[in-house]
This record gives C-alpha cells, structure tokens and sequence, in this order.
C-alpha cells in the first residue's frame, strides 16, 4: 500500500497487509454494489409474513444474501480474467493485474459458496434444497455471455433470487406473488446491464461476445433497457396490488419511475460519457427508495 500522507497515522506493516487485501476483495466483488441487491431482499423481508424472524434468522439470512453474492462475483472474476487482461477498462482489477492470485480467488468463491450452503441449510429445509441450484445458476452467468443474448436477464435473475431467498427463508414456501417483484427486478438490473455493456461494444465485438448493444447495435440496445425499465415500472406496481401496498408506495414507486426517466435521458446513442452516473448514482437511489417505500408503507399505511 502507498504510504501514509500528512494527516494520516501510519499502520503497522501487517495490519497494513490485511487491511490492503480485505479491500482487494472487497473491490474484487465490487462490495459497494451491494446497495443493488439489499434493498430488494430487505424488501421482501418487510412483505413477507414475519411471524418467524428472530435475530439467528436474521443473521443467517444476511450472511446468505452476502456469501452468495460473493461466491458469484469471485467465480466471475475467475471466469473472466482473461477478458479482463485484455481490457483497458478492467485491465486494472485484482486478478488480472496480479494483486489477488488465482489460488486465492478460488479459495476465496470455495469458502463463500460453503457458508451459503451452510446459511441455507440453517434456515429451513426448502432453503437447503434450492440453495445448490440457485448456486448453479448465478455461478453459470459467468459463461452466458460467450452464447447468448439472455446473459442480461440470467444475470438479472440472478441478482433477483435475493428476495426469493429471504422469502424462503422466512416463509419455508415460494409463492407466485414474491416472483412478481423477482421478476420486476430481473428486468430493471438486465435493463442497466444494457446500458452498462454499451461501454464495451467494440471490445465485445472482437472478442465474440453475446451483449445486446454488440449484437444490435448502442441505439436499439437503448430501447430494448427502455423497454426492461418500463416492463420493470408495471411489475413494481403489480407488487403493490398483490400485497396490497397503499399510497405511500405509490409516491415512492411514482419517484423510482422518475429515476428511471432520468437514467435514460443521462444516456444517449451519441453521449456514452454518464453510463457511470446513470449505473451508480441513479440505480443506487432506485433499490434504496423502492426499499423506504415499502418500509413507510408499512410502518403507516395511509
């Protein structure tokens, strides 16, 4: 690590060492884009019946939402560091640029995919026995990009199988109507991946990959994340029928439309240079406030 600047305490050299590859890791799973998947799975805790939540549960629920998600980021970054090396936007992530090796990374995904199977375990039988195939599923994104189109929707299934879990988790049962807000978040992460993948179009392109701005081209692939954000906006607002969610998640929900608005006038066929705002920024405040609407709610019910 650099050393310390004016202002700063130096750590001893081996805290330092820790404290350097815990952030590797972190950055290696993009731990900050958590903020995409609690909100959902915090969500569906609220919808859920919770007659059964304690704190142990509580505990092995979060672990799980954090071990998988972990095992799937590491394996992804295994699977694709050749791409990475390759390049020049993510030649700089941890394995490709040697600050994480790979004997590391797979004891890294080993340890995480074990503590989820172990977190679903603890949880209830239902958990124990889906937990292998929804591990199965999110593990294999990794390869979907090398054949098909549908690697945005596996990825954003994958991502959407948190509120499922903590329904599961919580219910012992996986209802229809749980799978409604699945599937609304399916479509808004594929939407975003979308725009995210218009960044790489003449990387993918010569590599052969399978992102739908490569294959279509950045001005039809804008329309078809239009189209998943819109069919997303009707799911939310099905969830709110189903569960028979008031005006407070209506104004919450109205709000989220907005910033679905916004994310797609910051992106256009000429402009790529606020994919990184409208990624980030904006779909950050989507999951929180869709979280907030469903809390107040709840807790008020106007």
């Amino acid at each position: 690590m650099e050393p310390a600047g004016p202002g700063f305490v130096s750590m001893p050299a081996g805290a330092s060492t820790i404290m350097g590859k815990l952030w590797e890791y972190g950055r290696m799973i993009r731990f900050s884009h958590s903020v995409f998947l609690l909100p959902f799975a915090l969500s569906a805790l609220i919808l859920a019946p919770r007659e059964q939540l304690g704190l142990g549960r509580l505990f092995w629920i979060l672990a799980a939402l954090v071990s998988a998600r972990s095992a799937a980021m590491g394996f992804n970054r295994i699977a694709d560091r050749g791409l990475d090396r390759a390049n020049p936007r993510t030649a700089g992530r941890a394995i490709p640029a040697g600050r994480i090796g790979l004997r590391e990374a797979w004891a890294f995904v080993i340890i995480s995919a074990g503590v989820f199977l172990l977190c679903a375990a603890m949880l209830n039988p239902l958990a124990a026995m889906l937990s292998p195939l929804a591990l199965g599923f999110v593990l294999a994104y990794s390869f979907t990009k090398r054949f098909t189109l549908l690697s945005h929707l596996w990825l954003g299934l994958g991502t959407a199988m948190a509120p499922a879990g903590v329904w599961v988790a919580l219910t012992g049962t996986l209802s229809w109507e749980i799978m409604v807000l699945v599937g609304s978040v399916a479509l808004w992460v594929a939407g975003f991946d979308v725009l995210y993948a218009c960044q790489d179009v003449e990387f993918d392109r010569k590599w052969g990959l399978f992102s739908i701005p490569a294959r279509m081209g950045v001005g039809r692939a804008l329309w078809v994340a239009r189209g998943f954000h819109t069919l997303s906006f009707l799911g939310f607002l099905w969830v709110g029928h189903l569960f028979s969610l008031g005006s407070l998640y209506l104004v919450g929900l109205l709000l989220v439309g907005a910033l679905f608005l916004l994310e797609h006038l910051l992106v256009s066929e000429k402009d790529l240079s606020r994919i990184n705002d409208a990624f980030f920024t904006v779909n950050g405040l989507v999951s929180v406030l869709y979280f907030l609407a469903v809390l107040a709610d709840n807790w008020f019910r106007v």
